[in-house]
């Protein structure tokens, strides 16, 4: 099972593989509009340890971690949070 989000310019493919009844193990890949240097893992899958899943979520956990990605190739943003956490 496939799911696919958008996140700063960059696609998360976040794939699920049924190990049991309502259970899954995940993986996740990211493809992006530039391949910085020194970044190996651009466009191969991941697999998200501590697994299996349920569906739910595995799907959040797979966008979580690949916006946590994306962050990290990119930098953190310019912009503050929402709350007063700073």
């Amino acid at each position: 099972m496939m799911r696919t989000t958008e996140y700063r310019g960059f696609h998360i493919h976040m794939e699920l593989v049924r190990t049991s009844e309502d259970m899954f193990d995940l993986g996740f890949r990211i493809e992006g509009p530039m391949k910085p240097a020194g970044v190996a893992a651009l466009g191969k899958r991941i697999k998200v340890h501590g697994g299996p899943f349920s569906q739910r979520w595995a799907h959040l956990i797979g966008e979580l971690a690949g916006r946590a990605a994306v962050d990290v190739i990119l930098g953190v943003e310019d912009v503050p949070p929402a709350t007063d956490e700073w």
